[in-house]
């Protein structure tokens, strides 16, 4: 089991840029995948964004393509989602999740999650 902590959340204006980082701790990091999801109030939690182990392939949601970019640093056992353009529908709590399927997009595929940040976008 390895353990997620969320950071970089926060109050932001309309096309304004976010970084959330997520630290883990207890295994060997680069042996996961890594994702990030966010759920809404009264949506189901959605995939946004999946890196591999080695951070060399990336997979991103249709509604955030071209606007976030997920990152892993294996020496510092984090993985990091920069946002920009934000728009208010990217309000959420957001997760990370860590797993051993290489860019899956459903969360049955990660055993082990952070406790979220929550991101607000205003318009």
């Amino acid at each position: 089991q390895v353990q997620l902590v969320e950071s970089g959340g926060g109050l932001v204006q309309a096309g304004g840029s976010l970084r959330l980082s997520c630290a883990a701790s207890g295994r060997t990091f680069s042996n996961y995948a890594m994702g990030w999801f966010r759920q809404a109030p009264g949506k189901e939690r959605e995939f946004v964004s999946a890196i591999s182990q080695s951070g060399g392939r990336t997979r991103y949601a249709d509604s955030v393509k071209g606007r976030f970019t997920i990152s892993r640093d294996n020496a510092k056992n984090v993985v990091y989602l920069q946002m920009n353009s934000l728009k208010p529908e990217d309000t959420a709590v957001y997760y990370c999740a860590a797993g051993p399927y290489e860019l899956a997009g459903v969360p049955d595929r990660y055993p082990d999650w952070g406790q979220g940040t929550q991101v607000t976008v205003s318009s």
